[in-house]
């Protein structure tokens, strides 16, 4: 072939089936559309407000003094403690999460539909509440280790849910080759199956750290100094904000570098099935001798992530009586969690859509940006992101102050890697494929959005919502500083009675919130089984 030749065309549906393709994003040169690039510099500006506000107060008495506080060995003491508890959070929630789905899709486990919906139960369960059932059951569970345990307790799910869709959605094809070479069920997890989870396990692992270093419930509970409670004591210490901001800047440059650091393990190929036709699903291994040990983890995990707090919840419903219950403010209450928590998840669902459509299907330093700009919020403790909304209202949209829309845009910032992992997660699931041949057919991007991306990804982007409406309800610190003057969430309800010592009080207030916020964890829990 001379050089003047037309390359040679590959026809995508003459790939072997379920051979991985590298076409999951666009070449690295291609820009995203306008119809993306747009909304999602946007979504992205949104979520670097918080950064703006840190740059003010932490630079008001000068770069000297903001160097001399992140410079502090109380400082350095926070980073090594906040990064402890971050990976062994993260090790354990790796453990659970993927042992669980391995377990619940690809083994004949008895009950594996009714298991996949026990373990997303613990997402209902907020921390603080956990850290509570705990130290009431164990009181001297304090400091590093009563943190660690609650924490993982309720944040394991955010790796196994993107775990588990990854096993649903990969053909099982290359699996049964490695069987059909003499690879045993362990080996040909660890060779073939493993591979493929690795972004979804790392998305996954993503959150919890994020989450984990964004805590503030669990470690004040259990009295662990970690960057939260630092940058909370610095604020409730003195009115001067520099301190806290300082400290909050750390927090920004660990989110940054992680999230960086993810993307470089997520690497550049694709994971979507571009074959002809469906996937065969997978045919469930045999445990054999495995089954008993199967269950008794299965069982184990539920009992201490679900039981445990419940139990402790009953007890003190039975030792309270009839004048620690409000039915009318509790329903009241209970009206507008839901409420508040719904708009949060709708904004946060629209802002977050097309920047992981971005993060699927583009490369090179945009993408990249955007991606990073999505996650910047996360890490910030919610007092940190309140007051920083607090700042820009007051002095440029005083109307918002004390408004319900400001609480909304709080939870947006805190919780748009949620919905943006989620996102991305199912874009990449999809095949490109498809979305190659509308463009080719003369559809518009918008089109191409609207009619193929969306559609194809939806499932996903409706889950990645319903998680973001469960985190948005247990939300505490942002929620105490920005809600409107007179109104109350099962959250600030079950705080201010537990802060006062009325556990029997603030119990009914935390049954509420467990189970409204299990039905969504259930839906998702069924939405894979």
């Amino acid at each position: 072939m001379s050089a003047t030749d037309p390359a040679p065309r590959t026809d995508p549906a003459a790939r072997p089936t379920g051979v991985s393709t590298p076409a999951g994003r666009q070449r690295a040169g291609a820009r995203p559309p306008a119809v993306l690039l747009i909304p999602a510099a946007v979504a992205a500006v949104f979520a670097l407000l918080p950064l703006g506000y840190l740059a003010v107060r932490s630079l008001e008495r000068g770069p000297a003094f903001a160097w001399d506080v992140v410079a502090d060995e109380r400082t350095a003491q926070l980073l090594g403690r906040s990064l402890t508890l971050a990976a062994v959070v993260v090790t354990a929630c790796l453990l659970l999460g993927v042992s669980l789905a391995w377990l619940t899709v690809r083994t004949a486990l008895p009950g594996a539909r009714a298991w996949s919906v026990l373990v997303t139960l613990p997402l209902a369960v907020p921390s603080y509440v956990a850290a509570f059932a705990w130290l009431s059951a164990f009181p001297d569970l304090v400091g590093f280790t009563g943190s660690a345990l609650a924490l993982t307790l309720v944040s394991f799910p955010y790796v196994y849910l993107p775990v588990t869709a990854a096993l649903r959605g990969t053909d099982p094809a290359q699996e049964e080759v490695s069987r059909s070479l003499g690879h045993g069920p362990l080996k040909t997890f660890l060779r073939v199956t493993l591979p493929q989870l690795r972004p979804a396990a790392a998305g996954g692992s993503v959150l919890v750290a994020l989450y984990v270093f964004s805590d503030f419930g669990a470690v004040s509970l259990m009295r662990y100094d970690t960057f939260t409670r630092g940058i909370y004591t610095s604020y409730r210490a003195s009115f001067d904000r520099t301190p806290a901001a300082a400290l909050s800047v750390v927090l920004v440059v660990m989110t940054v570098l992680l999230v960086a650091a993810e993307a470089r393990t997520r690497g550049r190929a694709g994971h979507a099935r571009t074959g002809a036709g469906t996937a065969r699903p997978a045919v469930p291994a045999p445990l054999g001798r495995w089954r008993a040990p199967a269950l008794a983890w299965c069982t184990a995990v539920t009992a201490v992530a679900v039981l445990t707090p419940l139990g402790t919840l009953g007890y003190w419903l039975a030792v309270g009586n009839s004048a620690t219950w409000d039915p009318a403010g509790l329903l009241d209450t209970a009206g507008t969690t839901l409420g508040v928590a719904a708009a949060g998840a709708a904004l946060t669902t629209l802002l977050a859509l097309p920047v992981g459509v971005i993060a699927a299907r583009h490369r090179g330093r945009t993408a990249q940006l955007l991606e990073q700009s999505a996650y910047a919020g996360h890490a910030l403790p919610g007092i940190t992101v309140a007051l920083s909304l607090v700042f820009f209202a007051v002095r440029y949209a005083e109307p918002l102050y004390q408004e319900l829309p400001l609480l909304v845009c709080a939870y947006a910032v805190l919780f748009l890697p949620v919905a943006v992992g989620a996102t991305r997660a199912a874009v990449l699931q999809s095949p490109p494929v498809l979305e190659e041949v509308a463009r080719s057919l003369g559809r518009s991007p918008l089109r191409v959005l609207r009619e193929v991306t969306v559609p194809l990804a939806a499932p996903g982007v409706a889950a990645g919502a319903a998680l973001t409406f469960v985190v948005c309800m247990k939300e505490l610190p942002a929620t105490l500083l920005l809600r409107p003057t007179g109104m109350d969430t099962l959250a600030t309800r079950l705080w201010t009675e537990t802060g006062t010592g009325s556990f029997a009080a603030a119990a009914p207030y935390a049954a509420a919130l467990i189970l409204l916020a299990a039905v969504p964890s259930y839906l998702l829990g069924r939405h894979r089984t």
